[in-house]
């Protein structure tokens, strides 16, 4: 893994997902408008605020995003990704991907 030889250790596995276009401009859990195009991520339990590194484990692509929003509301879904995120991933035609979470130190 990418984030494990770059001396981080993991600390969640599954599966991340991105945001609809519908949410765009939408008010996040966090207070702030929803932007596609900014690198942010919703989580069930991380701090706001908190920087996690996802690796897309099938690819080893990698992409720094922030929490600012809540969910996702899948079973089996982590995390949520905005747009500009889930395209760093290379994962806008699939729609979903296997990823592993790092904390950003």
């Amino acid at each position: 893994m990418a984030s494990e030889s770059a001396g981080l250790t993991p600390i969640q596995k599954g599966v991340a997902s991105y945001y609809s276009d519908r949410f765009q401009g939408r008010t996040t859990a966090s207070g702030v408008p929803f932007d596609q195009k900014a690198l942010t991520a919703a989580h069930k339990s991380l701090p706001f605020g908190t920087k996690v590194l996802v690796t897309r484990r099938d690819n080893g692509r990698q992409v720094e995003v922030m929490i600012n929003d809540r969910g996702p509301y899948v079973d089996g879904r982590v995390i949520d990704l905005s747009k500009s995120a889930a395209r760093e991933l290379g994962m806008l035609g699939r729609g979903v991907a296997p990823v592993e979470l790092s904390y950003v130190r």
